[in-house]
């Protein structure tokens, strides 16, 4: 494969680092593998006092949208945000 699932594991593993505090990081996943991995890390950085989660479930398109769109069906929309020191 393209190694898509390791490439976003080592993007979310420098993504706070790249944020200002007070800055949000708001992710898409289409593929329930890429979902797990953003919301491991979500709320691993939540845990450790990094980032606050913003969605706690994810925020997934309306019947409008999806018929609008019918491969937006699968899309999940995760939110966090850096915590201010």
């Amino acid at each position: 494969m393209n190694q898509e699932l390791a490439e976003l594991a080592a993007f979310l593993t420098h993504a706070p680092a790249c944020l200002e505090p007070g800055g949000r990081l708001v992710v898409i996943a289409y593929h329930s593998l890429e979902d797990r991995l953003v919301k491991q890390s979500m709320a691993a950085w939540e845990r450790t006092g990094v980032m606050v989660r913003l969605t706690r479930k994810p925020l997934t398109p309306t019947a409008a949208e999806v018929q609008a769109n019918p491969r937006a069906r699968s899309a999940k929309l995760r939110i966090a945000e850096k915590i201010v020191p």
